[in-house]
């Protein structure tokens, strides 16, 4: 059987890239989540990495630094 089965998913072809490709061993193949496979081929990686400036400005506005010592924090 070849082509995606009923996951939508091509196994035969990841897995003769997981094995042939990336080196793995069936066990670290199979112990991989699909999210670690596509970062291992590429797909994703860069989008998943890239903090520009606006996002960084969005986490320091909800995140800033200092908030729990002015309060008093949650030990202290």
């Amino acid at each position: 059987m070849s082509g995606p089965g009923m996951s939508g998913l091509d196994w035969p072809a990841l897995m003769q890239v997981g094995l042939r490709v990336l080196g793995l061993r069936p066990a670290e193949f199979w112990a991989l989540t699909p999210a670690e496979l596509r970062l291992m081929l590429g797909e994703g990686a860069q989008a998943a990495s890239v903090l520009n400036r606006a996002r960084l400005d969005e986490l320091l506005a909800a995140y800033p630094d200092g908030a729990a010592e002015q309060t008093g924090g949650e030990n202290g």
